[in-house]
């Protein structure tokens, strides 16, 4: 594998640098991805408990969608790939302040679940997905198995789930809600230990050239991905765990 070809060609003093920048590199990634989950959930606990903002998107009893509702919906998707476009064209400081505004509309879209399930489930899901994903990720940092195998088919698999639940949305079929629940979970669990694996073995392919605008901007898009595998870990579990209101 591409990673541990690089760190055994290097020396023992630079292989410790390297081990250093890595661990480093890793801290930053987890960092800009909890600043943009406290984010998300302030947005969504702030705009779903207060009656006034969330009827500006969605009606507070039914849960329906206004056309802002809408939009707000699927513009994160639409930033998503706006962000993987531009960010080369983007400052560091440019491109986390786009991850951050990310983090605040993706919270406008999560609004509803405030509405929808007690704020005990929200919180007990939450904890119940921050332990399965640190161990899937520490699974992806220290396994010596080469997981970029299953990257084609978990992005398959990704692709036809965001398809199926945009069908769902008019559909509203319980039996495919559940089955898309129960395929989200097992994607964004492989997606987690496969992207910090990824993240891992981007770093030590590029660190040694040292370029730190870009070492910067691979923090990021490695942050985005893994709270995206968070997310959807979380929104997928709440389907299973939360108590409705």
């Amino acid at each position: 594998m591409a990673q541990y070809e690089t760190v055994s060609s290097v020396g023992i003093g630079a292989r410790a640098r390297l081990d250093e920048g890595l661990r480093a590199h890793m801290n930053k990634v987890y960092g800009l991805m909890s600043v943009a989950m406290l984010v998300t959930g302030g947005v969504a606990w702030a705009v779903g408990t207060s009656d006034a903002l969330f009827s500006i998107l969605r009606d507070p009893i039914t849960l329906r969608p206004n056309i802002l509702g809408w939009i707000v919906m699927f513009a994160p998707l639409a930033m998503v790939f706006a962000f993987g476009a531009v960010i080369n064209r983007l400052s560091y400081a440019g491109a986390q302040l786009f991850f951050y505004v990310y983090a605040a509309v993706m919270g406008l879209s999560l609004a509803w679940i405030f509405k929808a399930f007690t704020g005990a489930s929200i919180a007990q899901t939450f904890l119940i997905t921050a332990i399965a994903f640190a161990a899937l990720s520490l699974y992806g940092y220290t396994t010596k198995r080469d997981l970029s195998a299953f990257g084609t088919f978990l992005i398959m698999g990704l692709v036809g789930l965001i398809v199926a639940s945009i069908v769902n949305l008019f559909l509203a079929s319980g039996a495919l809600a559940f089955a898309i629940s129960v395929i989200g979970v097992l994607i964004f669990a492989g997606l987690t230990a496969f992207d910090t694996q990824r993240i891992k073995t981007d770093y030590l392919q590029h660190a040694q050239a040292m370029d730190q605008e870009w070492l910067g901007k691979s923090a990021i898009m490695g942050a985005l991905n893994l709270y995206l595998d968070f997310l959807n870990l979380f929104m997928f579990l709440l389907q299973f765990l939360g108590n409705r209101e």
